[in-house]
């Protein structure tokens, strides 16, 4: 695809983020700060059972109170909305923002109140009334696929809203000629990214000019087209403004239902509305939570370890609604084997919906479980032949020389060098002394282990998981655009159509138009219209905004450059081929004093038309609407896809300490190679994969939102909830490696992820090297500092081990 040098100007070099200038003088502009002119507040009134029957609202005593204006039920807003959209085949699980007749979860949406304030709305929404009839409920995903569960949706008939098998290869023949099998079962626990800002969102109705204004701190795709379709206005009607930053998302930041409540409101009642969560609310009842996934692995494998087949069931607790969550089980495919040469597979995907808050898109988008899986089933593989984990890993690892590299799934990988990652990272640590101080802390009385994971990073999705999961849904494109202005004074800007979460895409845009026009990166202003003035664009998930929004950015930047070299070669009188562009200017290759600069190109292409070739259209302005690289196909009848482009490579390294009588972990040491390709800002990456470690490290250890047996989500502000400080994330060491990608405009790749996807597992793999002198494992995250105190006091036990001070 790529016409562009491998040599850059602005591209990877250590520039600021143009972002940050803003954000770190208070300067940012959220959802939250949009003043409207008699803007009205909602809180809502939650239910407190995990399932029950809404049996009656008195609404009396809160619409007595002075300065509220409004209080709404579910049945009002179901009779003039539609149902929320659900991407699976699922019309008998309908999802709405506020609860009709049934709530399935403890914490959701039943009665809505709006008010002068916030806290007026607060104090009127204990005022009232509703009378429940309490019915069985089922939590366990488990338990909820017993012929006996009680139905979460009774009219769905079952709580399975996917189950599907996949294979792909001789997955029986590779089984049955393989010497050594192996079984494993290891649980991922439910957590997300509770990001500093809630969801909020504000709109406002217009009725003269039929249109409904939206500010929201989204990330979200067709978010404008889907609040329209469930308000029955035609997607003209919405005008969603995207020049609204966003305090961090990491997925979660979907808040349809917030959008579509409020929507209605604004309707019904004249004036607009705001709705912003607090803690509570977003943990409880913005259907905000991450995976909570069982794994059953099976894999077979010859006596030098190497891995030849895996079977793999993933059975998925997605919550009381089918939102995205169930597609969550689909983008694994595209990446089903990680970074090995496992050459068949079958893959069993299951998701249940039980009596708990609603699942989300969340980080990765269920490839970080999938990965701990992987990783934990080849760390068992070394474990049984007593090989070396890390001779295990490269023994299977898919080898330089092998790329492209088709997997069983239908998905081929770009490129990779990953032997050459690890050794980098090997190198850096001094992996010899590294063992050698493990060893000594293991002298000493500690606990100590060595963290070993790879992982994959499928980045520039096309949204493929959708057809696959859902055959009804034949989406094929998931593109992305950016449109390139020069003003009659010269000046250039550059639009991104789409909500941006904290992931630098001003800096992305401007380094890449920069970069392709020759001209400083600071001259190009980069700005986010709104919806209605937007070309086509999916928002950043998947990893995806360096492969598409800069590879959009890249071929606007290119037609632009075209469009000023048509223009000299007519003016000067020359050939195409020798009208040579350079840093905003144009000359004659053969006569290069024979030129003309920026300001005289921009002059002819505004002011003088009878300068212009023939049919050429005055002014310049240019777009581009890009496809995914290698997307545009359905899946196949078996399930084969290509899902994502660009395949990001780490190797993630940690030493670890455990405090024997007190079951604390302690990272000591963090080391990750990192191969996105080619790094367009370095200062970004990094801080995407820095943040995504810590968020992995929050997973593996200590995030969770737990329930109690009456079903009632036992974590409810961060005193339950616990996220890692900067006393829990230590320093990160990160080595970089360029993989260039063949099928990206600067041969880069996707970093959304980074970190996230490796941690977890690399933490698990050194608490378990660190717990194999006791003759335990640990197979369950988060691994909790009071389990690991339990377990490591019981092993102690069994083995006579003194306990205690010494």
């Amino acid at each position: 695809m790529s016409e562009a040098p491998r040599t850059f100007r602005f591209v990877s070099s250590d520039r600021r983020v143009r972002e940050d200038r803003r954000f770190v003088v208070g300067k940012g502009r959220f959802a939250a700060d949009i003043a409207v002119p008699g803007l009205r507040h909602v809180a809502l009134v939650t239910c407190p059972y995990p399932a029950a029957r809404i049996v009656g609202i008195d609404k009396t005593a809160a619409l007595a109170m002075p300065g509220v204006h409004y209080v709404l039920d579910g049945r009002e807003l179901a009779a003039a909305t539609l149902p929320l959209a659900a991407g699976l085949d699922t019309p008998h699980v309908p999802r709405r923002p506020l609860a009709v007749d049934i709530a399935r979860y403890a914490g959701e949406w039943v009665v809505a109140v709006v008010a002068d304030t916030r806290a007026l709305a607060e104090d009127a929404a204990e005022r009232v009334k509703i009378s429940y009839e309490r019915l069985p409920f089922v939590l366990d995903a488990e338990d909820a696929l017993k012929s006996d569960a009680p139905l979460v949706h009774a009219g769905h008939g079952s709580n399975v809203l996917l189950d599907r098998t996949f294979v792909w290869g001789e997955v029986e023949r590779d089984f049955a000629e393989s010497p050594r099998h192996l079984s494993l079962r290891v649980k991922w626990g439910r957590s997300s990214t509770v990001p500093i800002e809630t969801f909020a969102v504000a709109a406002s109705w217009d009725p003269w000019r039929e249109m409904l204004d939206v500010w929201a701190s989204i990330q979200m795709p067709k978010y404008p087209d889907q609040t329209a379709t469930a308000l029955k206005l035609p997607a003209s009607s919405v005008r969603v403004h995207y020049d609204v930053d966003v305090g961090g998302s990491y997925g979660v930041k979907r808040g349809i239902k917030h959008t579509v409540l409020v929507g209605y409101l604004t309707k019904r009642l004249g004036f607009p509305v705001r709705l912003i969560e607090d803690r509570l609310e977003n943990m409880r009842g913005g259907d905000a939570h991450g995976p909570e996934r069982l794994f059953d692995v099976d894999v077979a494998f010859d006596d030098t370890g190497v891995i030849r087949s895996m079977r793999m069931r993933a059975l998925d607790n997605v919550g009381a609604y089918a939102g995205r969550s169930p597609f969550q089980l689909g983008k694994p495919v595209g990446a089903i084997v990680g970074p090995y040469r496992i050459r068949s597979v079958q893959y069993r995907a299951i998701a249940v919906t039980s009596n708990k808050t609603v699942q989300e898109a969340v980080r990765a988008f269920g490839q970080s479980p999938t990965n701990y899986a992987i990783e934990r089933i080849i760390e068992e593989v070394a474990n049984s032949l007593g090989l070396d984990r890390l001779e295990a890993r490269r023994r299977n690892l898919i080898r330089k020389e092998e790329f492209p590299y088709l997997i069983p799934s239908g998905s081929t990988y770009d490129s990779g060098d990953y032997h050459t990652v690890i050794d980098k990272v090997l190198a850096h640590a001094d992996y010899g002394a590294l063992v050698a101080e493990r060893d000594r802390l293991r002298a000493g009385g500690m606990l100590a282990g060595i963290g070993l994971a790879t992982c994959l990073e499928p980045s520039g999705g096309n949204s493929s998981f959708e057809p696959l999961l859902n055959p009804k849904n034949t989406t094929t494109t998931w593109m992305d655009s950016c449109r390139i202005s020069v003003d009659a004074t010269g000046a250039i800007t550059a639009t991104m159509h789409t909500a941006s979460a904290g992931q630098g895409h001003e800096t992305l845009v401007g380094t890449v138009v920069g970069e392709t026009l020759e001209l400083d990166p600071e001259r190009i202003r980069v700005v986010r219209p709104d919806s209605l003035s937007a070309l086509p664009s999916n928002s950043p998930v998947g990893s995806r905004m360096a492969v598409m929004l800069g590879g959009a950015a890249f071929h606007a930047a290119r037609k632009l450059r075209e469009k000023l070299v048509a223009i000299a070669s007519h003016d000067l009188g020359v050939p195409l081929e020798r009208a040579h562009y350079r840093e905003g200017g144009v000359f004659d290759r053969d006569a290069p004093e024979r030129r003309l600069g920026w300001m005289d190109l921009v002059t002819v292409a505004h002011r003088n038309f009878h300068k212009l070739p023939p049919d050429m259209e005055p002014g310049l302005s240019v777009s581009h609407v890009m496809q995914v690289p290698t997307g545009g196909a359905l899946p196949t009848a078996d399930g084969r896809v290509q899902m994502y482009p660009c395949f990001s490579f780490e190797f993630h390294l940690i030493l670890m300490a455990i405090d024997p009588e007190l079951g604390k972990p302690e990272i000591r040491r963090y080391v990750v190679g990192h191969d996105c390709g080619t790094v367009i800002n370095p200062k970004i990456v990094h801080g995407m994969t820095m943040g995504g470690i810590a968020h992995g490290i929050g997973a593996a250890l200590y995030e969770e939102f737990a329930y109690d047996d009456e079903g009632q989500l036992l974590a409810q502000s961060f005193m339950d909830y616990l996220l890692p400080s900067s006393h829990e994330v230590p320093p990160v060491e990160i080595v970089h490696h360029v993989t260039p990608s063949p099928h990206t405009v600067f041969g880069q790749k996707g970093s959304g992820e980074s970190g996230y996807l490796g941690a977890p597992a690399a933490i698990a793999s050194a608490i378990n090297d660190a717990l194999k002198p006791l003759g335990i494992s640990v197979n369950t995250l988060p691994i909790k500092v009071s389990l690991l105190g339990d377990m490591i006091a019981a092993a102690r036990e069994k083995i006579g081990e003194p306990q205690g001070v010494e």
